[in-house]
């Protein structure tokens, strides 16, 4: 994995389009999205899981985007990105959120992604 390629998976993002994503993912894929009912939000392992998860993401915000983006990739196994997400809240106004992924990397592809976030808790 390259610094490059993690920032243009990170631009992917803002296309919406999980099928997309997929071609960044690896075979034996995971993602820890920052919401759900667990501890480390909703896991989803496994292909279709992870295309179901990023689909999901893409229905609750189906404007939002991730601005203010910085990522690292650490000798190609794993990686960070910090960044910004802005959307539109459902009862109107902006939703901002900061947070951060950490990745670990198969190749040039990403094996898992693991999303933690602070959000702005204003109206």
């Amino acid at each position: 994995m390259t610094r490059e390629l993690l920032t243009e998976y990170g631009d992917a993002w803002n296309r919406h389009d999980p099928d997309l994503l997929m071609g960044y993912m690896a075979e034996d894929c995971s993602y820890h999205a920052s919401f759900g009912p667990e501890l480390e939000g909703r896991s989803y392992r496994g292909r279709e899981a992870v295309r179901d998860g990023f689909a999901r993401f893409f229905e609750v915000y189906p404007d939002g985007r991730f601005v203010d983006s910085q990522v690292w990739v650490i000798d190609g196994e794993r990686g960070a990105a910090v960044w910004t997400f802005v959307a539109e809240r459902p009862g109107g106004g902006e939703l901002r959120v900061r947070g951060c992924d950490l990745f670990e990397f198969e190749g040039d592809k990403v094996r898992s992604k693991n999303a933690f976030r602070k959000q702005d808790d204003r109206g």
